[in-house]
This record gives C-alpha cells, sequence and structure tokens, in this order.
C-alpha cells in the first residue's frame, strides 16, 4: 500500500483530528443561510481557497457544507503547482491519501484510466507535496466520508486542454470536482479589491475574456477551465463568500485574496 503523505499539516491545518473538528464546528456556527442566499444550483463542483485554514477555512468550508452528498463517488481535486515546475499535470497513483480525519481511499483505477486518456498527465511524486490541493483534503473527508479521492496537481498548462479534463469529469454524475484558487497576493487592501472583483465577475458571467483583463488567481488557469466547462454545459455559478487576509491580520498593506462558488445545473 503507498500513501499520500502529509506535507503541510501543523502549517496551514491542524495536525489532529480534534483540531480540524473544531474549526469546522466553529466555522459551522459563524454562518446563517438567509432565504436569498439559499442554493440556487444543485452543485457539481466548487472553487475553494488553499491557505491556511486561519485566514481562508471559513470560506473553503462554506463550500463543502453546502455542497455535502453521501451519493458522490469521487471527488477530484485540481489545483497549481507551487513549488514544482510541471509541463502539464500530474495525478497522484497512490492507494491512499492520508489525512488528520483518516485515510481517504484514491481511486487508483479512474486516475489510471485519465492518466491514459490525456497526454498532459503524468505522475511527479514531488508535486505532491503540494498544499493547493492538500488543504481541501480533511474537508473532503469530512464533507464526503464514502468518496474517494482524486488529486490533480498542474504547472505549465493551456485551461483548454485542462477544461477537456473537466468536461470528461462532469459527464460522470458520480464525480464532484475541487477547483483549489486564492485570488490576489500582496497588494494593498483596495487593490486587491479591485484585482479580485475582476475575477469574481468573471466567474459569475462566465467571462472567459474578463479574467485576462486583471484577474490574478493563482489558479486561474483550474477557474477558467471549469467556467468554460461550465459554459459547454450550461452550468449556472454561484458566488458564496468573499475575504482577504485583512479580515484576519488588519493588516492593509500587504494583503490575500480569497473566494469560494458553487458550479452546478439551476435548481
Amino acid at each position: 500500500m503507498t500513501s499520500r503523505q502529509m506535507a503541510v499539516a501543523g502549517t496551514f491545518y491542524p495536525d489532529s483530528n480534534n483540531e480540524i473538528n473544531k474549526f469546522i464546528e466553529h466555522f459551522n456556527k459563524s454562518f446563517t443561510i438567509k432565504d436569498e442566499d439559499k442554493l440556487k444550483i444543485n452543485p457539481k463542483a466548487i472553487i475553494s481557497p488553499h491557505a491556511g485554514y486561519i485566514y481562508s477555512g471559513f470560506t473553503a468550508n462554506l463550500a463543502y457544507n453546502l455542497s455535502s452528498n453521501n451519493n458522490i463517488k469521487r471527488v477530484i481535486i485540481i489545483g497549481p503547482s507551487h513549488k514544482v515546475y510541471l509541463e502539464g499535470a500530474s495525478i497522484a497513483l497512490y492507494d491512499t491519501y492520508n489525512t488528520p480525519l483518516g485515510d481517504i481511499k484514491i481511486d487508483l483505477e479512474y486516475s489510471n484510466i485519465l492518466k491514459n486518456k490525456f497526454n498532459f498527465l503524468d505522475f511527479n511524486k514531488e508535486a505532491h507535496k503540494e498544499h493547493s490541493t492538500e488543504t481541501q483534503a480533511p474537508f473532503v473527508k469530512n464533507y464526503f466520508e464514502q468518496a474517494k479521492i482524486i488529486e490533480i496537481v498542474y504547472g505549465k498548462l493551456d485551461f483548454n486542454q485542462l477544461s477537456l479534463l473537466i468536461d470528461e469529469l462532469l459527464f460522470d454524475k458520480d464525480n464532484f470536482i475541487v477547483i483549489s484558487t486564492d485570488l490576489s497576493h500582496f497588494y494593498t487592501l483596495e487593490e486587491a479589491k479591485k484585482l479580485d472583483n475582476i475575477c469574481l465577475n468573471a466567474i459569475v458571467n462566465k467571462d472567459l475574456h474578463m479574467f485576462d483583463k486583471g484577474c490574478e488567481a493563482c489558479g486561474k488557469v483550474g477557474v477558467k477551465a471549469m467556467i468554460k466547462s461550465a459554459i459547454k454545459y450550461n452550468l449556472d455559478t454561484q458566488l458564496l463568500y468573499y475575504c482577504t487576509s485583512y479580515d484576519r491580520t488588519k493588516d492593509d498593506k500587504s494583503v490575500v485574496g480569497y473566494t469560494s462558488a458553487l458550479i452546478g445545473e439551476k435548481i
């Protein structure tokens, strides 16, 4: 048995079951759904941030909470590589995925099918020490208890190619997709909000061209790919929450932006 080992537990998120459960319990007590905010779509995918839980955990948890579904058989996490240079993308060919909440079984058979079908997919072990995908795993374990997991970390990759993979994933009703991204990095609060607003409007309006007019999301390739597939499948988007690191640090000179959103069929 091979395992995708935890690389950022204890830094980006707690390395203990109890501490993660406390975070999730706190997050879930911190929001209520008003009538005007109720789900307008049946989620097939989410956009979720990947910073430390103290900064973006609430934002990420909201998307997972509203998407929780025991009928989902596999959750595919797609995120950008921050430390390893990649041509294309790497798919984790391990047996299990370690989290502080317990191991998640990787759908190795399905992962190999994808790897053999899409020539930009390979397996680079070093790429799977990536926080953009790993920070999602405890949420997957908590909210999709019966699901297997697939991890895809991309580097230099055209969003059109990645969108073809997402098309394949969306075709299977047993799949749920997580697109991992943060927004702008290290601008003043005022500048960050202007740049992030471009990203948010591009997501809401499903406008691929708008992403290239100032959106600086680190996972922009993944988000654009998801939006292109949403357009193809006539899926709607629903923005859930936006915040910045300023909300936690009160430092308005160098902030990072975070958002979460749902993608799915209109209810």
